[in-house]
């Protein structure tokens, strides 16, 4: 599939996938998501790209668009159920419009898979590359891994085009909070963090919100 260049040149030659399906990914997602939200999902998009070129990984830009763009739809209040987990919430969100378009099952069970893992750390990266771009785009915007695997340009050319919010940190802590605080149930995690805490009392729980605070992200 060709790549356009809907913005300024990357040095890699990264660009937004020039299709209808992906024009329609984008106003839905501008639509429906804040901007916060809209700006965290577009670069997920360009730091999951850069990371597959750099490794070498074959994948579909356009099922690795509707995987970024969609991976944060279950904290908005449209796409928000009861019960589920916020990561199942925005896979069931994509594989709906995906199934809407004709998209092949197999494609669309990538980008469901792609999405309600990007929060589990550990798995992604031993699967289909676009389930483990999504994750390595999400883990560079919002934690910072592999910052000093991305150049300096491709960071500013990415943050230029889609910028971060003078306090990104604390406001996607902050938008996390909000998408999930009314289904504290489904936030249950790593049931072997919890073991481990119940059989060593020399353990420390590792901390998201810490890990985010201290990224090599400014802001």
């Amino acid at each position: 599939m060709t790549i356009n260049l809907p913005m300024h040149t990357s040095p890699a030659g990264i660009g937004l996938p020039d299709s209808k399906l992906a024009r329609e990914i984008t106003q839905l997602v501008r639509d429906t998501e804040t901007p916060l939200l809209f700006h965290h999902s577009s670069r997920v998009y360009y730091w999951g790209a850069l990371a597959g070129k750099r490794r070498g990984l074959s994948f579909d830009p356009e099922l690795l668009y509707a995987g970024a763009m969609f991976h944060d739809m279950g904290l908005t209040h449209r796409h928000s159920s009861a019960d589920e987990r916020f990561e199942v919430d925005g896979a069931n969100a994509a594989r709906d419009f995906l199934r809407s378009y004709g998209i092949a099952q197999h494609d669309i069970d990538t980008v469901w898979t792609a999405i309600a893992l990007h929060t589990t750390p550990g798995i992604p990266q031993h699967m289909h590359p676009v389930v483990a771009l999504v994750t390595a785009g999400v883990e560079m915007d919002v934690l910072g891994l592999g910052y000093g695997e991305y150049s300096a340009t491709e960071r500013e050319v990415v943050v230029n085009a889609h910028p971060r919010s003078a306090h990104f940190k604390e406001d996607i802590i902050q938008a996390f909070y909000d998408g999930i605080k009314n289904k504290p149930e489904t936030t249950f995690g790593n049931v072997k963090a919890d073991v481990l805490a119940d059989k060593d009392p020399h353990f420390t729980r590792g901390n998201f919100c810490s890990v985010i605070r201290n990224s090599a992200w400014r802001g």
